[in-house]
Parts: structure tokens; sequence; C-alpha cells
């Protein structure tokens, strides 16, 4: 069968861990893990057992989470098979490692896994898992070929990731509604910076992304929008600690390891002009979400 331009033909048998292991994006979906598992133990739940943050409930949420995370990943490279022959030509799965057919199937067992597990927790999340399976498959699609709405479609879905524990346990802590409203601001930075970044491949199948209609200068001005209330949000958060509070381990985190990177993160979208310096910011916007992520850790 002929494939695609750029693309090669399956190879079932060449690493076929390791390209399963990227096609569902394994990295990503280990944080995905952790933050829900810092999220119920750190913010709703501080001082219970381990027996009760362990609940079988919750394993059940975190094995929803990630199906229909992985699933989003599967389908997002089934429609991106020649954008990412251009712009990620070493890391191409679908269709030269994982046949298109069987990547579709995994996609809807995985989605479906998903949405019932969480289902049966609760209708809520049952809602919001189909919601989110629903979003990512219209992403994948077409969000992400208009301008902003791809972005702000998966940071709605990071937020929601980051809210999930609190619509199962319903402690009424606000502290995790802080951490989704970081997550969702970071996640659009990033989103945008990677439009930039991937503008050649983007341009030569039709997606009209912020870059393509703005202009890289103007959507420097919007991410850099976006970016200034998140610095404003985590400055606020330090001067609470470090002031109010007196939450010295979190407000010295939180202004070494994320509001540092952040303006530094900052100065570098200033200069970036070249897609290298793209590539590299998304990767530093990664790092400070890892280390906002870990940043719970001091309320336990």
């Amino acid at each position: 069968m002929p494939t695609p331009r750029g693309e090669a033909g399956p190879e079932p048998t060449a690493g076929t861990g390791r390209h399963l292991a990227r096609l569902i994006r394994l990295p990503n979906l280990l944080i995905m893990a952790l933050c829900l598992l810092l999220v119920r133990a750190c913010l709703l739940l501080p001082e219970a057992p381990w027996r009760q943050v362990l609940a079988p409930g919750f394993g059940l949420l975190v094995l929803a989470a990630l199906s229909i995370g992985a699933a989003g990943y599967i389908i997002n490279d089934y429609y991106d098979v020649k954008i990412d022959a251009i712009n990620r030509p070493g890391r191409l799965v679908v269709g030269r490692a994982v046949n298109r057919r069987h990547a579709m199937l995994a996609h809807l067992l995985l989605s479906g896994l998903g949405v019932g597990l969480s289902g049966l927790l609760s209708p809520l999340l049952g809602l919001v898992n189909l919601g989110s399976a629903l979003l990512l498959w219209g992403y994948s699609v077409r969000f992400k070929r208009v301008a902003l709405v791809g972005n702000v479609s998966i940071a709605t879905l990071t937020a929601a990731l980051v809210l999930l524990p609190e619509l199962q346990a319903s402690t009424g802590r606000s502290a995790v509604w802080g951490y989704a409203l970081a997550a969702f601001l970071l996640t659009i930075v990033r989103e945008i910076v990677k439009d930039v970044e991937d503008m050649r491949g983007d341009a030569q199948h039709d997606c009209h992304t912020l870059p393509l209609v703005w202009g890289v200068r103007r959507t420097k001005w919007v991410t850099g929008f976006f970016l200034a209330c998140l610095v404003l949000l985590v400055a606020g958060a330090v001067f609470n600690c470090l002031l109010l509070s007196q939450r010295y381990g979190l407000g010295s985190w939180l202004l070494v390891l994320v509001l540092g990177p952040l303006l530094a993160l900052a100065a570098g979208l200033r200069r970036a002009d070249q897609r290298q310096h793209f590539a590299r910011l998304s990767t530093w916007c990664k790092a400070i979400m890892l280390s906002g992520v870990l940043s719970m850790l001091w309320l336990a």
C-alpha cells in the first residue's frame, strides 16, 4: 500500500516498545500521574494516611485520565502524519512503526476505557472525561489549525486534569484552583511557542495558527500577555507565602524554581527569532511546569 509523502512503511519489529512509548508520550503520562497524585496527597488530603490517598477509586481515576491522555496523543499523531513528516521526521510513529488502523483502534479503545471507568466513579467525572475525549478529537481534526482555539483547548484540558481529584473528593480546598489556573496559563504559553516552532509544516497544510495569521512579532506579544498574567499569579503566591502565611519553604521554591525561570523565559521570548530558540523555550516551559507540580510537596 502506498504511504503519505515523507512516511515510510510499517516497521513493527524495530523497537516496538520504544515506538509505543513515544506514541503515547510515556514521560508526559508519568508527569500527569504524578500531578494527580500530588494534588490528592498534598493539596486535598495532606493529613490523610496513604491508604486513604491511594484508595481504589483514585487509582481508577488515574487510569481513566491516563487512558484519555494516551488516546489524545495517538489521535493527534494519526491526523498529523504529513505535518510531522516535515516538522519532526525523526519522531514519526503512526504509519511508520504503528499501522494507522491499529492507531485508530487503540485511540477508540483507550477513550472508551477512560470514559467508562470515570463514569463508573461518578456521572460528573464521566461527563468531564467524555468532554475531554471529544475535545481532544476536535483538537486533532480541526481546532489546532485555528488561531488560539487549539491553544485554549489544550490549556483547558490541562487545567481540568489538575481539578479531577477535587471533582472526585469534593474537599472544597481553594489551592487546587490556583494551580489549575497556573497550568492553564503556562500551557497556553507553551502551545503558542510550539506553533511558532512548527510554522513550516503548518503553513504547508492549510493551518491558520496564530503565528501564521498574525505573524511572529504580534504572536510574541500575545504570548507575553499570558506569560505576564502567570508571572503576576506566581508573584502573588510568593508574596503570600513569604510575607503573610509564613510558608517559607514553598515561597522559596516558587521564587527560585518557578518565578525566576518564568522571568528568564520572558527574556528568552523577547530575543527569540529562530526555530531552535522557540524549541528551547518549549522545553523550558515543560521544566517550569514540572517545578510547579513538585512545589505541591511543600503543602503536604
